[in-house]
């Protein structure tokens, strides 16, 4: 929940002094306090670039002046939780948070603050949306339409309140304007993804003008591109685009709707190559396309077929070095290969082979304890899974490499079954690069040998999967 107006007042008035001195050039004071810290910083970006690093002290408080700030869209990042914030020039921003609530506490006072407030509660809107595209999407084009255009212009008014309340710069306004603009796409996007998916018989019901707005949007808007909502849309953009295009060729191949296929990723590196000439957005797909590509590819040549198209496109991303460990390591992972004699280490801190874990036929998943809503969201689904599939044992691997004492005491404060869990040893990658493989699942026999490698834990139809690997075996 947002911060008690009295606590607020009080932090407000604890940092009155700095306001006052705000200086009008290029800088930006910003000051606060982190409650329950996950971290011992908080990072200021902007476009992949920091632009500073500020130190918690034994209260938890930081503070800094921003030096040479350009008005726009920045990040605060306090590890592993971020958020968008707005800056100008002469902005005195005050910052609390309580990282239990990270989004929901997060607040701002001080000069300036009323912008970064609302890119907030336009965020925890937005969030609202999941749930409601996912409610809507059995419904009409035409009622989820009129639903989606009742949605901006009610975010519209909130900017009109916004403006007339404070004097806000007409920069600002066209960001956040966009942005209500980009959710507005985003929706329909996710909305026309989803019953082509799951609810095929609608798709031809889709109004002539539903996506009227493709004509106008950009893909290169450089004021956007630390906005989630922005980033958001081209990826649902470039998902909807994929099955459409899939439906257009194939039209009976169920394969369209895969988004780990071969085609599908190739289809959509290729559109974003076609589309975004900015770098850094750009690259941020490709970045995200390539290795989703390579992670999931279940033959060699899909692998080199990617490291070409990289090649020809001239890719010089942030993961460009990533990419090329991990179409390496992708080679042990392949369907036909064996993972039987790989090394790993049990609860008990001893040292087995991965053919010794078990009689069953295994699927691995992989967590970290850097992401507790990630492994909360994946024991939910594997005890639902290990519950319907006795016949198969549901493995986690932990990747927190070198540090099993934090591993085997989230194991105990989560009641996780032992005997189920064990944390790999050494892995030929980046540690950086791990968090790509948190949603890999490989479906192996009892002594190791690869099956397949191509599906997540959110796959839809992941139980039909696993029915089907049950078969085989």
């Amino acid at each position: 929940m947002k911060l008690k107006l009295p606590l607020l007042l009080f932090i407000s008035l604890i940092f009155l002094s700095c306001d006052m001195d705000t200086k009008t050039s290029k800088e930006v004071f910003i000051k606060g306090q982190i409650a329950n810290p996950s971290s011992k910083y908080v990072v200021i970006s902007k476009n992949n670039t920091t632009i500073d690093t500020l130190q918690l002290d034994s209260s938890n408080r930081f503070e800094g002046t921003l030096k040479n700030i350009e008005a726009g869209l920045y990040v605060f990042r306090h590890p592993p939780e971020n958020q968008i914030i707005y800056l100008e020039p002469g902005d005195s921003s005050f910052v609390w948070l309580n990282t239990l609530e990270f989004d929901e506490s997060l607040n701002f006072s001080g000069r300036g603050s009323e912008k970064s407030n609302f890119l907030t509660d336009l965020y925890l809107l937005n969030q609202q949306d999941n749930d409601l595209v996912l409610s809507y999407y059995k419904s009409d084009p035409s009622e989820f339409a009129q639903k989606t255009d009742s949605i901006k212009a009610n975010r519209k008014q909130k900017l009109i309140d916004l403006e007339e309340k404070f004097e806000i710069s007409q920069d600002f306004y066209k960001i956040a304007n966009a942005s209500i603009n980009y959710e507005y796409y985003d929706l329909r996007e996710r909305y026309a993804f989803l019953i082509r998916k799951y609810n095929p018989s609608l798709a031809d019901k889709i109004p002539s003008d539903f996506h009227a707005y493709r004509e106008d949007v950009s893909f290169n808007n450089e004021a956007l591109e630390d906005s989630y909502v922005y980033l958001n849309f081209i990826d649902d953009f470039l998902r909807t685009k994929s099955l459409e295009n899939c439906a257009e060729k194939k039209s009976k191949d169920k394969n369209c709707t895969n988004l780990n296929s071969f085609e599908n990723i190739r289809f959509r590196i290729e559109l974003v190559d076609s589309l975004i000439q900015n770098k850094n957005i750009k690259n941020t797909f490709l970045d995200r396309l390539a290795s989703q590509g390579i992670i999931y590819s279940q033959k060699e040549e899909n692998v080199e077929l990617i490291l070409n198209l990289l090649k020809k496109m001239n890719y010089s991303g942030n993961m460009q070095n990533g990419i090329t460990q991990m179409a390496r390591i992708q080679s042990d992972f392949l369907p036909g290969n064996s993972l039987g004699d790989k090394i790993y280490i049990n609860t008990k801190k001893d040292t087995v082979k991965l053919k010794s874990f078990t009689r069953k036929p295994m699927v691995t998943y992989r967590w970290m304890s850097s992401s507790p809503s990630h492994y909360k969201w994946q024991q939910d689904i594997i005890k639902n899974l290990q519950f319907k599939y006795p016949e198969v044992a549901f493995i986690g691997i932990n990747l927190d490499m070198g540090d099993s004492d934090k591993w085997l005491e989230v194991i105990k404060n989560n009641s996780f079954d032992p005997k189920l869990h064990f944390q790999a040893t050494r892995i030929r990658v980046d540690e950086n690069l791990l968090k790509n493989y948190l949603n890999k699942l490989i479906f192996m026999d009892s002594k190791g040998n690869i099956k397949r490698g191509d599906l997540q834990l959110n796959t839809p139809d992941l139980e039909s999967k696993i029915l089907e690997f049950i078969s085989q075996q």
